[in-house]
């Protein structure tokens, strides 16, 4: 059982993983150096003949034996805990911090519209749903991609029970297809940091990308209305453009770590009269989409 009180067993069976291939290169890394280490003690001695010709003594076999294989051991360990987060990570994690997400808007009743973006198989959308549901709301959520990912979300969605209060459609996160002052509550988690990587994840236009995503998320909030964000990378950036727009209650979480790296939560809230700073722009949706 995680902490949620739920076994991952069924999480992973429900949305299954997104990137299987970098948990399996670890493993079989992992394997590799451990069964390596294992035969440089098995061996040691042929080993340490082996060093003898290129080396001044034997000591100096010895040693450089014995460091080689402490290495291989160590690597072996390194690989299996990277495998094991990379694992955890994908899935079981992801659940844990949708749920801390959703823990921290207080009231879900009052709750007409959410937003995820950068839904993906559909978690933390999954996540907003049944708290939704056990809230008694009439509410629904959004869930934004950039593919189609609209029948893998339903069918995850109802094998969570909740495919009546959500619906998805594919969407650029840069400029959300939705008007002004829409949604109660926008939610993401792990894909701001994906926007703008074509650039490089340093660049300048990596990080002006990623801040137009941020803007977007305070565009279409009402006022009141509550963010949450989680992310690999980049936090700085983001608490820094949410002052600038002047959100309220802006709050980091402590560092859980995810995918080898440190993560937060993000939480704010849109001031009920939102003043439009200087550097922030307003699109208008409808002629951008051809929408009437």
């Amino acid at each position: 059982m995680g902490k949620t009180g739920r076994d991952w067993t069924q999480i992973y069976a429900i949305y299954g993983m997104d990137n299987y291939q970098t948990p399996i290169f670890l493993l079989i890394h992992a394997i590799v150096f451990s069964v390596s280490s294992v035969l440089f003690l098995v061996y040691f001695d042929s080993i340490c003949s082996s060093f003898e010709p290129i080396l001044p003594s034997t000591g100096f076999a010895r040693f450089a034996a014995g460091f080689t294989g402490s290495v291989t051991a160590l690597s072996g360990v390194c690989l299996f805990y990277a495998e094991g987060n990379m694992f955890y990570s994908s899935v079981a994690l992801r659940w844990e911090m949708a749920q801390r997400m959703v823990a921290i808007v207080d009231d879900w009743s009052t709750v007409k519209t959410a937003l995820d973006v950068g839904c993906g198989r559909g978690i933390l959308l999954n996540a907003v749903a049944m708290q939704l549901k056990k809230e008694g709301s009439s509410g629904r959520v959004v869930g934004l991609d950039r593919k189609n990912t609209t029948l893998a979300v339903l069918r995850t969605a109802g094998m969570e029970g909740v495919e009546e209060y959500v619906t998805c459609r594919e969407g650029d996160a840069q400029r959300l297809p939705f008007p002004d002052d829409y949604f109660d509550v926008v939610v993401s988690a792990g894909f701001v940091h994906t926007v703008g990587r074509e650039f490089g994840q340093k660049t300048a236009a990596a990080a002006a990308e990623r801040m137009r995503v941020i803007g977007e998320f305070v565009r279409v909030l009402k006022g009141g209305g509550i963010g949450v964000l989680w992310d690999l990378m980049h936090m700085r950036e983001y608490v820094q453009r949410l002052h600038e727009l002047k959100m309220e209650d802006v709050r980091v979480s402590e560092r859980v770590t995810a995918y080898m790296l440190s993560s937060h939560i993000v939480s704010f809230q849109k001031p009920r009269q939102h003043v439009v700073g200087p550097s922030e722009v307003r699109l208008d949706w409808r002629r951008f989409y051809n929408i009437s």
